[in-house]
């Protein structure tokens, strides 16, 4: 393995990222999505997840955006093989637009979505403030820098994932270097910095509705971790099973991924081999674009 392969480029791996986006439509309300195979043995969640919502968003009017979703993961899925993406249009209301989404591989549902779209309107409003005193992203290592920077120490097959694999997300953590495969206990909360790696096209930054797929597809990055931190266990310990079983987003408004967002996350409680995970979101400017929750399989065997 040649340890000095140069970094990969970040324009390309954001490209990579918005082509995943792109489904197929083969036939009315059926999309097919591709994968990417970077070395890991079952799809990210979130990228089903986000397909999953662009499939539904394609069979909504423009105008209406999606300001909730629901869904659970039922079997892994395959990176090496594509996804269809069935779409069910439960009702189209005056001011709300409901859809159903099963994803298919192999003939068999390996996940499935509700999701709720709404006109735009005015109405009452009150947030939370963000945390305060929380670092500015630019004085912050990226998980990029932090990857080739521990790859010489990692085993296969984190250090070649982790000096080749494009990155099309920019995620910076505002709590420090943990060590990745021998953590210290740590309440269970944690903050990340997110945004797309690299500059949307100028049509990508202004297409709503592929900005809250973008944020679904980071939606999933960090949130598992945070019900590890108080138990001390890496998720690449291989005694530990480890899945996202459900997820859900509601949307405040439109998140800009071409910009940073603090997702603040912590879990209230884990047992019976599941965790509980939430996040709220905040732009730069500190303002509230969504709320995230999911609860994940961590099933440890020692």
């Amino acid at each position: 393995m040649d340890t000095e392969r140069k970094a990969p480029d970040a324009t390309a791996a954001v490209a990579r990222l918005l082509a995943l986006m792109q489904l197929e439509e083969i036939e009315t309300d059926l999309f097919r999505g591709q994968s990417t195979d970077e070395g890991w043995i079952r799809v990210y969640g979130g990228q089903v997840v986000a397909q999953a919502l662009m499939a539904a968003s394609r069979t909504v009017d423009r105008e209406r955006l999606c300001h909730s979703l629901h869904s659970y993961f039922i079997r892994p899925g395959d990176p090496k093989l594509p996804i269809v993406y069935k779409v069910e249009r439960d009702r189209d209301g005056a001011g709300f637009t409901t859809r159903r989404v099963v994803a298919i591989q192999k003939g068999r549902p390996i996940f499935n979505m509700a999701a709720s779209f709404q006109v735009p309107e005015a109405g009452l409003e009150h947030a939370v403030a963000p945390p305060a005193d929380i670092p500015h992203p630019d004085t912050l290592e990226s998980d990029s820098e932090w990857a080739r920077r521990n790859a010489p120490r990692a085993p296969e097959p984190w250090r070649t994932i982790w000096l080749t694999r494009e990155r099309p997300l920019d995620v910076r953590a505002v709590d420090g270097d943990d060590d990745f495969f021998k953590p210290e206990k740590r309440p269970p909360q944690q903050r990340h910095w997110v945004r797309v790696a690299a500059a949307l096209p100028a049509e990508a930054a202004a297409d709503p509705a592929l900005q809250r797929c973008l944020f679904a597809y980071a939606s999933d990055m960090t949130l598992l971790d945070t019900c590890l931190a108080p138990h001390a266990i890496s998720w690449a310990n291989p005694a530990l099973q480890s899945a996202s079983l459900d997820h859900a987003i509601w949307f405040n408004d439109t998140p800009d991924m071409g910009q940073w967002h603090l997702f603040d996350q912590d879990s209230p409680m884990a047992a019976g081999g599941r965790g509980m995970n939430r996040a709220i979101v905040h732009d730069i400017n500190g303002r509230p674009v969504a709320c995230v929750m999911q609860e994940g399989l961590i099933r440890y065997r020692p």
